[in-house]
């Protein structure tokens, strides 16, 4: 099963390390390694977020997820993306990015570097919009019990995480564009620049999410009908609608788990340049954390961890939403990476220790005892 799942991963490790040895030797070699190891370390919680939408989907647009996928994530996000950044702030052609990046990329460097607040913004604000809808929803399971059950009434207010998501992105130009004015920086006119990209953060995550949702539930709607039709023996036709319906549902999805993906990869691509500035080392080890956070996702699903371990997606978005505001205070102040991994892999240890101990106390109390190991494991 473990061999099956990461099979991929694996032969793409060893091919992307014997690139990375033939292009620049052992240096190369390590800065890959270390690339991979970064990618995978930030986007841990990206996979577990990402198995509590796959798991909807069929093995066919699972498969679609760990082929045509990888190639959008590892091509796109971390090869295209940064030279499209590139391209369009320095106000060039994209054969001209390409060639910047590969014969001068010190200018390359300086040119993602500048174009970081509009980035932060725009991914901040996706993902902002993920963990606030998580949080105001009212759920069965709690696990934060003393703020997550407020919150839930508090999301009955409708519209509540756009305002709120909508006031972060206002403090923030503002305060930059202060910062910028008191400083006597150059960037007072990219305040304008970080509002619209955030704003087209927050659009992007309304539309591809409100399409996923749209479809989806359609489609258990019209399951819901097929099971009664099927209960009155009441069978008619193929039932080419629900097969078409499906589909919808599950592209929409696709297009969903491709957006937050890049809005994880964030975070990745810009702090890959703390390590290298050559985009094919960058490309190389990306790639290979890329494959193994899709791997891995597929691994969650398959293997039902997210229903044996309930708190995880809880810790996944708590790490979502301490990754958007890390985004967006990045847009002004440096972060180091390591920081931002490690709250990730902090946040979804705890929930996965919590999901431990309430499963141990489900066991040691049996049947009918649910509500009350509840309480006692939850924090």
């Amino acid at each position: 099963m473990l061999l099956k799942t990461f099979g991929w991963s694996f032969a793409i490790t060893a091919l992307g390390l014997v690139a990375a040895a033939f292009y620049g030797g052992w240096t190369a070699f390590g800065i890959v390694a270390i690339l991979a190891v970064l990618e995978i370390s930030l986007s841990f919680d990206n996979a577990v977020v990402n198995a509590g939408i796959l798991k909807k989907m069929n093995a066919f647009w699972q498969k679609i997820f760990l082929t045509v996928g990888v190639l959008i994530a590892v091509f796109g996000m971390r090869l295209v993306f940064p030279v499209v950044i590139v391209a369009i702030s320095a106000k060039m052609g994209p054969i001209e990015a390409v060639d910047l990046a590969l014969n001068n990329k010190h200018r390359y460097q300086e040119l993602v570097t500048d174009a970081h607040p509009a980035i932060a913004a725009f991914g901040g604000m996706f993902l902002l919009m993920i963990f606030l809808d998580f949080i105001f929803e009212d759920r069965d399971i709690q696990w934060l019990r003393w703020i997550e059950r407020p919150l839930a009434k508090l999301g009955k207010v409708d519209m509540l995480s756009v305002c709120i998501s909508l006031i972060v992105l206002l403090i923030t130009s503002f305060t930059f564009a202060t910062h910028a004015h008191q400083h006597g920086g150059g960037h007072a006119d990219k305040a304008q620049t970080v509002l619209i990209a955030g704003i087209a953060g927050l659009i992007t995550y309304m539309i591809v999410g409100g399409l996923s949702g749209y479809f989806e539930d359609k489609l258990e709607e019209e399951e819901e009908r097929e099971h009664e039709e099927e209960e009155e023996a009441a069978r008619t036709g193929k039932k080419k609608s629900a097969v078409v319906l499906a589909g919808q549902a599950a592209f929409f999805m696709f297009l969903y788990l491709e957006v937050l993906d890049a809005s994880f990869s964030f975070d990745g691509v810009i702090g890959a340049f703390a390590i290298t500035n050559d985009i094919v080392l960058m490309a190389l080890g990306l790639g290979i954390g890329a494959m193994y956070v899709r791997s891995l996702t597929v691994y969650l699903v398959r293997q039902g961890t997210l229903d044996d371990y309930v708190y995880l997606e809880h810790g996944a978005h708590y790490a979502i939403g301490a990754l958007a505001v890390i985004l967006m205070v990045t847009i002004q102040y440096e972060i180091n990476e390591v920081v931002t991994g490690l709250v990730g892999v902090i946040l979804i240890a705890w929930s996965f220790w919590s999901s431990v101990r309430r499963n141990r106390a489900l066991a040691a109390s049996g049947e009918g005892s649910d509500e009350k190991a509840e309480v006692s494991t939850t924090v």
